[in-house]
C-alpha cells in the first residue's frame, strides 16, 4: 500500500505514524537536526502534487521553507530548494558531497533561478548532504 493510500486526505497522520511508516533512523536524524539545529517546527500538510501526493512534513524558519519531507516505505525524499541566494554557497559545498548529490544538483538545472533537489535519503552520506543544504538554506555557516 502506498503512503497516499495509507493516509488519505481525510486522515491526517501523527508525526509518530509518519516515522513508523518510513521506518528509517535517517528520518529521526534529519527531523531532529532541523528541529534542534535550525529551530524549525514540523508542519504536517497534504499535497495534491502528482509527483508526490499525500501527507508530508514541512519545515520553515521565519516564513522561509527549509525543506519538505515526503514519506516513503523504508526511506524518505527530502526536497531542498537552492535559490539564487544559496547558489554560490551550494557550489562551495558540492565538492564535499557524495556523487549522488552532485549528480542530482547538476541534473536539477535552475527553473526561475531555483534548483529543486528531490533527494532520496537512503544513506548516511545523503543525509549529511541534506543537512548541509538545509543549513545553507537556514542561513547557517559551517554545518
Amino acid at each position: 500500500m502506498t503512503w497516499a493510500q495509507s493516509y488519505p486526505k481525510s486522515d491526517e497522520p501523527a508525526l509518530e505514524q509518519i516515522a513508523g511508516f518510513v521506518a528509517s533512523p535517517l528520518w529521526q536524524a534529519l527531523c531532529g537536526f532541523v528541529e534542534t539545529g535550525c529551530g524549525a517546527a514540523p508542519q504536517v500538510a497534504y499535497s495534491m502534487c502528482s509527483g508526490a501526493p499525500g501527507w508530508n512534513v514541512k519545515y520553515k524558519k521565519g516564513g522561509r521553507s527549509l525543506c519538505v519531507l515526503y514519506p516513503r516505505e523504508g526511506f524518505f525524499t527530502c526536497l531542498v530548494c537552492v535559490g539564487a541566494r544559496e547558489e554560490v554557497g551550494a557550489g562551495l559545498l558540492l565538492p564535499g558531497c557524495c556523487a549522488y548529490t552532485r549528480a542530482l544538483f547538476e541534473k536539477a538545472g535552475p527553473v526561475n533561478g531555483t534548483r529543486w533537489l528531490m533527494m532520496d535519503v537512503t544513506s548516511a552520506d545523503i543525509l549529511e548532504d541534506a543537512k548541509r543544504l538545509i543549513s545553507l538554506r537556514a542561513g547557517q555557516k559551517g554545518r
